[in-house]
C-alpha cells in the first residue's frame, strides 16, 4: 500500500524514536541525555561491547558509528524485527493513536499477489523437502551425505530435491490451487520446446534462497547429473527476486552476529552451508555471479568491515581483485573490507571438512586489508628498475586512490601508498638489488645464466630464499622448523598443555606433520598424552611410527637439541616458542605475498625474482634471528648457540 508522505511524516512526529528502539535496546546511562533527546546504546544490529548506537529524537534517525546502519522509525522495524514497510507503518501508527488511511485498491491488489506469490513459494520449498526424503531423493541424499552435511543441517537450510519430471511440481501446485499464472510469475516454470510450460527445476538438489524476513523467494538447484549444460541453476528474476539485491543466508547471518560478530561473503551455496554447520554462522554468498554494489551494501549493513573469502587459486584471486576494484570508491571512515585467501586448490567446504573449523578461522585471522591487497595488484609480477617505471607505479597508485569518493579515506590511502613507495624503493632494497647485481658479475648465488636458443633469461632464486619458508612450503620437502615444532610438542606435552591455543591452531605446510599434530590432539582429547611415552604410544598405533622417527632424525641431523627428549623443559619451552614466533612470522609473509609466492615456485625468472626483494630481504632478518640466544640450554647443561 502507498501511504501519503503527509501521513508517514505526522505519525513520525508523534513517536519518539527513542520510545520505539528503548523497547529493543538498553539505554547507555552514562553517554544518553535523556533531556537532549540524545540516546546511547550497543548496536542491535551487530555484536559490540561499547555504545556506538546514536539516537536522536529531534531528527527522528538512528545511526551506529559501528556498522554503519542508519535510518527512521519504519527502517528500524523492516530491518531488524523483518516486517514489511506497510506493517511498520502499522505499528508506529498504533503507538501514535492514529488510524490507517484507507487503502488504494490498486496497491492493496499488488501486495496481495505478492503475498500470493510468496505463499506458492512456500508450497514449493515444502515439496522439494518431501522429494528429498522420499525414494526418489536417495540418490540426492547419498550426494549430500558425502558432502557432509547432517539431516539437521540439510533440514536447517531446508534443502530438497526436484524430481527428474517435467510436471511434477507443476502437477503438485496445480492441485492445491495454484494458477499456471501464479507458477510463471515465481519463476518455477519455463517455455522450452513447446508451447506448454514445464518446471524448471528438474533433478537438482535445490537450495531455497530466503529475503532479509526469511521468506523464500527463489531457488538454487545443483544437478545430479553431468550431462545438463548447467551445474547451478538459479530462479530467474521475478517480482519477489533480483539477483543483485540478495546475499544466500543474508537472514540467519544477520540474527547470528551476536554470537560470532564477523560477517564473512565466501563463494557458494555449499560454502555457507559447510560453515555453519562447522560453526561459522556469519557467512552469506552471492548467487552464482561477482559481488556487486547493492549486495556489497547488504555486507555493510551487517558489519563495517566484512570480511571477502575467496578460493586459494587464481580464479579466486582474480574474484578478490574485482572486489577491492567495487570496494575501494566506496569506503568510508570506519568502513572498508578485509580479503582472506584460502590455501591453493581449496574453498571454504574443502578446507572445514578436511581440518576442521579452527582452520578457517586461522585464515580469517589472517585476513589482509583493502590497501594491501590494492598495493599487491599493482606491484606483482612487475619490474622497477628505471626511474620511469618507478614513476609510472606512483602515477597508477594516485588514479588507484583517486577513485576514492571519501575525501579523508582519500587522503589517508594516498598518504599511506607514498610511504609504501618509500619503503619499497628504500635503502634496505636499494642494498640487496646492489648485491644482486654484484652477485650476477661474480658468479656467485645471483648470477644470470647465459641465454639460449632465444629463450629468456633465468635468474636462480638465491641460497638465503631456497632456504626459507617461503619457498620450502612450495616444494614436498619437510620443513625444518615446522618439524622442529611437532617434535617439540611430542617429546614434552606439557607444552602442548601449556600453550593450547597456539598448538591447536598450527599451520603446518608437510602432510606427515600434519598427520602427527592431528593424532598428538586426538591423543589429548583421549586423555592419552600425560606423557611422552603416551604420546609416542598413540602415533605408533595410529600407523605414524615412521612419520615420527623421520621427524626425529630430522631434528638430530640439524642439531635442534633442545626439541628432542633428553632436553629439560624451560630449553624446549623457550626453543618452542621462539620457534612458533618466527613460524607465524613466516605464515604471515606467506599469505602477504601468496600470488607472487606461486609464480616464483613455478617460474624462477629474473622478473619474479626482483619482486621478491623486499620478501627476502625480510625473510633474511627473520633468519638472522633464528640462532640459538646466548644461555640458551643452561638448564640441560648446554649453554651456546644452536638452533
Amino acid at each position: 500500500m502507498r501511504f501519503e508522505t503527509s501521513f508517514l511524516d505526522e505519525i513520525r512526529d508523534r513517536v519518539p524514536i527513542s520510545s520505539l528502539i528503548g523497547q529493543r535496546v538498553s539505554w547507555d546511562r552514562r553517554k544518553t541525555n535523556a533531556s537532549r533527546g540524545d540516546w546511547w546504546a550497543c548496536c542491535p544490529f551487530h555484536g559490540e561491547k561499547s555504545p556506538s548506537f546514536h539516537c536522536e529524537d529531534r531528527k527522528g534517525r538512528y545511526h551506529c558509528f559501528g556498522c554503519g546502519v542508519t535510518g527512521d522509525h519504519f527502517r528500524f522495524l523492516t530491518e531488524l524485527d523483518g516486517l514489511s514497510f506497510p506493517e511498520a507503518v502499522e505499528r508506529v501508527a498504533e503507538m501514535a493513536g492514529v488510524p490507517l488511511p484507507a487503502r488504494d485498491p490498486v496497491s492493496e491488489r499488488r501486495e496481495k499477489e505478492r503475498a500470493s506469490l510468496t505463499d506458492v513459494m512456500e508450497m514449493a520449498t515444502s515439496f522439494f523437502e518431501q522429494k528429498l526424503q522420499a525414494a526418489e531423493g536417495a540418490r540426492a541424499r547419498a550426494y549430500l551425505r558425502e558432502r557432509g552435511l547432517a539431516p539437521a543441517t540439510q533440514a536447517a537450510f531446508r534443502l530438497g530435491y526436484a524430481p527428474d519430471s517435467r510436471n511434477a511440481l507443476k502437477e503438485f501446485l496445480a492441485s492445491r490451487g495454484v494458477e499456471k499464472a501464479q507458477m510463471d510469475a515465481c519463476g518455477l516454470t519455463v517455455f522450452e520446446d513447446v508451447p506448454v510450460s514445464f518446471d524448471r527445476f528438474r533433478d537438482r538438489i535445490m537450495f531455497p534462497i530466503p529475503d532479509s524476513r526469511g521468506r523464500i523467494i527463489a531457488f538454487g538447484g545443483r544437478a545430479m547429473s553431468a550431462d545438463v549444460p548447467a551445474k547451478y541453476l538459479n530462479s530467474p528474476e521475478t517480482e519477489l527476486f533480483h539477483k543483485s539485491n540478495v546475499l544466500y543466508n543474508f537472514a540467519r547471518a544477520r540474527k547470528a552476529l551476536g554470537r560470532d560478530g564477523t560477517v564473512i561473503a565466501v563463494e557458494g551455496y555449499m560454502d555457507v552451508i559447510a560453515l555453519a554447520q562447522a560453526g561459522v554462522e556469519g557467512a552469506v554468498a552471492p548467487l552464482g555471479t561477482a559481488l556487486t554494489e547493492n549486495q556489497l551494501d547488504l555486507l555493510w549493513r551487517m558489519s563495517p568491515e566484512p570480511v571477502l573469502c575467496f578460493d586459494g587459486d587464481q580464479a579466486g584471486l582474480k574474484a578478490a581483485l574485482r572486489a577491492a576494484d567495487l570496494a575501494l570508491p566506496a569506503v568510508q571512515p570506519g568502513r572498508s573490507v578485509r580479503f582472506a585467501l584460502l590455501p591453493d586448490g581449496k574453498d571454504p567446504d574443502d578446507l572445514v571438512r578436511a581440518e576442521g573449523a579452527g582452520a578457517f578461522r586461522a585464515v580469517l585471522a589472517e585476513a589482509r586489508p583493502l590497501a594491501d591487497m590494492i598495493w599487491a595488484r599493482e606491484t606483482a609480477g612487475h619490474v622497477f628498475e628505471t626511474p620511469e617505471r618507478k614513476a609510472e607505479l606512483e602515477r597508477t597508485l594516485r588514479d588507484v586512490t583517486a577513485r576514492i569518493r571519501d575525501e579523508s579515506v582519500r587522503f589517508h590511502y594516498q598518504q599511506d601508498m607514498r610511504e609504501r613507495v618509500k619503503a619499497f624503493f628504500g635503502p634496505a632494497v636499494e642494498r640487496a638489488q646492489q648485491n644482486g647485481r654484484r652477485d650476477r658479475q661474480q658468479g656467485g648465488p645471483g648470477a644470470r645464466p647465459p641465454r639460449t636458443g632465444g629463450a629468456a633469461a633465468r635468474l636462480p632464486v638465491s641460497d638465503s630464499l631456497t632456504r626459507s619458508a617461503l619457498v620450502k612450503r612450495a616444494s614436498g620437502t619437510m620443513s625444518l622448523r615446522e618439524a622442529a615444532i611437532v617434535v617439540a610438542l611430542v617429546n614434552h606435552p606439557a607444552l602442548a598443555e601449556e600453550y593450547f591455543e597456539h598448538a591447536e591452531f598450527l599451520e603446518l605446510t608437510h602432510p606427515d606433520l600434519k598427520a602427527l599434530h592431528a593424532a598428538l590432539l586426538d591423543a589429548m582429547a583421549h586423555d592419552a598424552a600425560n606423557s611422552r611415552e603416551d604420546v609416542v604410544a598413540t602415533l605408533e598405533k595410529a600407523g605414524h611410527g615412521e612419520r615420527w622417527r623421520q621427524a626425529v632424525m630430522l631434528a638430530r641431523r640439524a642439531r635442534l637439541w633442545p626439541v628432542l627428549e633428553e632436553a629439560a623443559l624451560g630449553d624446549a619451552r623457550e626453543a618452542f616458542l621462539q620457534a612458533l614466533h618466527l613460524q607465524r612470522s613466516a605464515g604471515a609473509l606467506h599469505r602477504e605475498l601468496k600470488a607472487a609466492e606461486m609464480a616464483l615456485a613455478a617460474e624462477p625468472t629474473d622478473e619474479n625474482f626482483r619482486h621478491f626483494v623486499e620478501v627476502q630481504s625480510q625473510l633474511r632478518d627473520a633468519q638472522a634471528t633464528e640462532a640459538l640466544i646466548e644461555g640458551f640450554g643452561v638448564q640441560s647443561g648446554r649453554a651456546g648457540r644452536g638452533f
